[in-house]
């Protein structure tokens, strides 16, 4: 039941400008689904939404990669640029240094870029470990965070 109502959530936001909890509350029991204010907010928290800046400038709930995709490519940039020290590899795997406390959000920014070649990203306090297939593809990869981290 449970992975049915996310999924009709997931479904809701993406189809209509959902600002509260209480619309969506009310969208889930149009649709079949009898909850809570508390059950909505967990799954909300659960499923990482977001909120972002909508129509009218008013802010509606939203994946977090719908939100990130869109800013994707500057924010890439930026982080790169300002956090990351060198970029090297082995056969499929990339690491990345970065500053300390970065690498989090540089392995995230990775992950939402849209990379087709990049099947994850493993982000510490420093260090970045980034999974290319196929292999053939790694030095197109690191030549391309090379210049992002060059600016």
């Amino acid at each position: 039941m449970k992975a049915k109502r996310q999924f009709k959530i997931l479904e809701i936001i993406k189809n209509n400008h959902i600002e509260t909890q209480e619309e969506l509350v009310a969208k889930l029991k149009e649709e079949g689904f009898n909850v809570t204010q508390a059950t909505v907010c967990r799954d909300i928290k659960e499923l990482n939404l977001i909120k972002v800046l909508g129509e009218n400038n008013r802010f509606k709930y939203a994946l977090p990669h719908a939100h990130f995709v869109y800013n994707s490519n500057e924010r890439l940039k930026r982080l790169f640029k300002t956090s990351v020290l060198n970029v090297d590899y082995s056969e499929n795997l990339i690491v990345i240094k970065t500053l300390p406390g970065e690498a989090m959000g540089v392995a995230a920014a990775i992950d939402v870029a849209g990379l087709k070649e990049v099947i994850g990203t493993i982000g510490g306090d420093d260090n970045i470990l980034v999974v290319v297939k196929p292999k053939e593809a790694v030095k197109k990869i690191v030549k391309m965070f090379d210049e992002l981290a060059k600016g």
